[in-house]
């Protein structure tokens, strides 16, 4: 099994790059951000800590994003590998992982950092807003 992470700012091109890597490995990948707004939106109890941490304005503490994780890598017990997208605070978010993952006999192989111009990235996301449909 091969598990990686990508991370990056917003803009940054991970989406994309994960899609092309997923399909050419058949990875089975996972999105922190995907995972917040999922339990948000089906008001778990995971969700219901996330919202009010959010709403308190603080960030998400790394135990939480790993519980999520966790919960992710034991429905997918036969996967080739996973690729997690992940926005991580603080050097302590990827000690947590590397942890995580060492306490369930797996490692993470691979790191991808999407390094950014600032300007680039401000013009990536102000069309991807211009490009969105207006919301009702």
């Amino acid at each position: 099994m091969i598990n990686l992470v990508l991370f990056g700012p917003p803009g940054a091109g991970k989406g994309t790059q994960s899609e092309k890597l997923i399909k050419k490995y058949g990875f089975v990948h996972i999105s922190t951000g995907d995972l917040f707004r999922w339990h948000t939106k089906n008001d778990t109890s995971l969700g219901k800590r996330v919202k009010e941490i959010m709403n308190s304005g603080a960030l998400v503490p790394d135990e939480i994003t790993i519980a999520m994780l966790k919960e992710e890598l034991d429905k997918n017990p036969q996967a080739k590998g996973f690729f997690v997208r992940w926005i991580p605070t603080h050097r302590s978010s990827a000690e947590a992982l590397d942890k995580f993952m060492k306490e369930n006999g797996s490692a993470i192989h691979f790191v991808i950092a999407l390094d950014v111009t600032e300007a680039e990235l401000r013009a990536r996301i102000a069309k991807t807003q211009n490009n969105r449909e207006p919301r009702r």
